[in-house]
């Protein structure tokens, strides 16, 4: 059954949600489930912007049927070519032959790569700050590149003053009836999601995300559209939006606290782990987080990353190295191009203590990360002797959180 909303005048929601996939690109957990957005616009000419995933294509075929009516579908916006957001373009060609397809060069490339179908006189593609008018409308083009793909672009509806964003502006969740973000308990429920989606899909393309965020500076954007989680409407999610994506995008702490990953095989390690966040309480140190990197996805423990200032990585030696799930956790912050830190690395060792020194070696491949000099190394069992130690660490890291 249909379910398309309208978001203003004659701009729809045709999008839907899948809440049974486990693994977002099989890869990030989804326990509340994805959406996957498109929006029809039914000007002169009608125009859609962006397709499905395949998992919610019945929905998606409903919504867009009920929404155009006996109208045809005159364009198709493709601001990014990901399957999620593009597996039912040939059905839709199918349906609509009359379609044309609007893209940039490389979108039309990728269209080749994932579909077989000829885009003779079926193409319209764009250009940087290109305009295309639907009869009131006119949309503009800024192209975002690696804001997560190579091809993504945005579009900016100049009547309606609306942003189609792509990725950008997304969380992790599905929509349940209430497609707004003002409708939804979004600063405790959603935040971070929309964090986790980012730090994790967007996070590695800082630069690439203040780039887009100039281009878009001198805009009026009433309303963002974004291709996963809910639309912003009011000035004051708007604003919030932007603001974010600034933050997260100079790699800048969101706030002013510490996150401790304990990397702990008998338990030895995570019970300094906890001393420190005691000793930092009682130094007034608000929302410490302690985590067991083992248990918990590291897609989350990233998502922390990006939010804290101080992070303390203690981990156990292994195999003459560091912590398996710590290595891989250090090695993921790597990949992301995670920078801009202050961070403390504590370590164990029974007969070997060599996570110290392999932390520092992955750490130190991060720009802009201020390592504590002094690595605290435990035998075995924290002693009494080590008292001390923990208790420099806490007062070294308020130090820190004051600058």
């Amino acid at each position: 059954m249909h379910q398309e909303q309208c978001i203003k005048d004659n701009l729809y929601y045709v999008g839907a949600s899948d809440r049974r996939l486990r693994l977002f690109e099989n890869a990030y957990p989804i326990p509340y489930g994805m959406s996957y957005n498109s929006y029809l616009i039914l000007d002169e000419k009608t125009i859609l912007f962006d397709s499905v995933d395949r998992t919610v294509e019945g929905v998606f075929f409903e919504n867009l049927k009920a929404t155009l009516g006996d109208r045809p579908l005159d364009y198709l916006v493709i601001t990014h070519m990901e399957p999620d957001h593009a597996a039912t373009l040939g059905d839709l060609l199918n349906m609509h032959p009359e379609m044309m397809i609007v893209g940039n060069a490389k979108i039309k490339a990728m269209i080749g790569q994932f579909f077989d179908f000829s885009l003779d006189h079926r193409f319209h593609e764009v250009k940087e700050g290109d305009s295309l008018s639907t009869g009131e409308h006119s949309f503009k083009f800024f192209f975002a590149p690696m804001v997560h793909w190579p091809e993504v672009m945005m579009v900016y509806d100049e009547k309606l003053k609306v942003l189609f964003s792509s990725d950008a502006f997304g969380s992790f969740g599905a929509l349940s009836g209430n497609i707004f973000a003002d409708e939804l308990n979004y600063q405790s429920e959603w935040n971070s999601e929309s964090r986790r989606y980012y730090a994790n899909i967007v996070g590695k393309f800082g630069l690439q995300v203040m780039n887009i965020l100039k281009k878009l500076s001198d805009l009026d954007i009433e309303i963002i559209c974004s291709l996963h989680g809910p639309v912003f409407r009011t000035k004051e999610d708007v604003q919030a939006c932007i603001k974010k994506y600034r933050t997260w995008g100079s790699y800048t702490p969101e706030n002013d606290e510490v996150v401790i990953y304990s990397g702990s095989v008998y338990g030895h390690t995570e019970e300094f782990a906890t001393l420190l966040a005691t000793l930092l309480a009682k130094r007034g140190v608000r929302n410490t987080k302690v985590y067991d990197i083992s248990s918990i996805d590291v897609s989350y423990l990233l998502s922390e990353a990006f939010r804290a200032k101080v992070l303390v990585f203690a981990a156990s030696s292994y195999n003459g190295g560091i912590f398996t799930p710590m290595e891989n956790f250090l090695m993921d912050l790597v990949a992301h191009n995670f920078q801009n830190r202050d961070v403390f690395v504590v370590e164990n060792g029974s007969w070997a203590l060599t996570a110290g020194k392999g932390m520092r070696e992955i750490i130190g491949q991060l720009k802009k990360v201020n390592i504590a000099e002094e690595t605290i190394s435990i035998k075995s069992l924290l002693k009494d002797a080590q008292y001390a130690d923990a208790v420099a660490m806490a007062d070294k890291i308020v130090e820190d959180l004051k600058k």
